[in-house]
């Protein structure tokens, strides 16, 4: 499992999303800031924040709670 955050500085939604994480005891993330890089910004830019996981090519779009993210880190 490859997981990536995308998010952005200031961002209050990415601020939940990692306190989400934490509570669902997500296994390690890199995380990934869209700010000044347009490739991710067209790709990411309405939907952050984003957990992504590579090596399954799967997505998970906010809002998520702690059950989802468990479900898709497959705990």
């Amino acid at each position: 499992m490859d997981l990536i955050l995308y998010q952005r500085d200031d961002c209050h939604l990415c601020d939940q999303a990692l306190a989400v994480l934490a509570q669902a005891r997500a296994p390690e993330f890199s995380s990934v800031f869209l700010d000044d890089v347009p490739e991710l910004e067209v790709r990411y830019g309405k939907r952050v924040p984003v957990l992504r996981d590579d090596a399954r090519d799967a997505e998970l779009d906010w809002p998520f709670d702690e059950a989802q993210v468990q479900a898709f880190c497959g705990a």
